[in-house]
């Protein structure tokens, strides 16, 4: 049996689910990317030299931002109340690893709030970077776990 696509209605038409009905459960979501940089610019954000300033700073503080701002960005996000945003960013030997953590009590997840806050971080990231070195990149934004909500817990292998 197919089963219809959740977010088109029966005419095929992009809609928003309802998610009315669904009592708020705590629920949360992790995601992880990284910005890839070449050794002299590892070195100027160990150093604290970037010209631009305290890039994990700045950075940390757009995550956060962002996550809140989701259902700005996506058409079919929900707003829900984001009540935690945790971003956590640490120099590497090959850039800059990034891990934010959304919390919630809602009636649903926040998978795309995580997703939305690492990839907003890493931009803030290549956005303080770019003067040293244009080819720094973005890579591997991906969700590494979730709790709550009616699929359960899921973490990658």
């Amino acid at each position: 049996m197919t089963q219809p696509f959740t977010h088109l209605d029966a005419a095929g038409h992009a809609r928003m689910v309802d998610v009315t009905a669904k009592q708020p459960t705590v629920r949360s979501a992790r995601a992880s990317g990284r910005v890839e940089c070449g050794p002299d610019v590892v070195a100027a954000l160990r150093d604290g030299t970037v010209p631009k300033g305290d890039v994990l700073a700045v950075a940390r503080v757009a995550g956060i931002a962002a996550a809140k701002r989701t259902p700005e960005l996506l058409p079919l996000a929900h707003v829900i109340g984001v009540h935690g945003v945790v971003v956590d960013l640490d120099i590497t030997d090959e850039g800059v690893d990034i891990s934010a953590t959304v919390r919630t009590a809602d009636r649903t997840g926040v998978e795309m709030e995580a997703l939305t806050a690492v990839a907003v971080t890493a931009l803030a990231v290549v956005d303080m970077l770019k003067g040293l070195d244009k080819s720094v990149r973005i890579a591997g934004v991906q969700i590494e776990e979730k709790t709550g909500g009616k699929s359960g817990d899921w973490r990658r292998a």
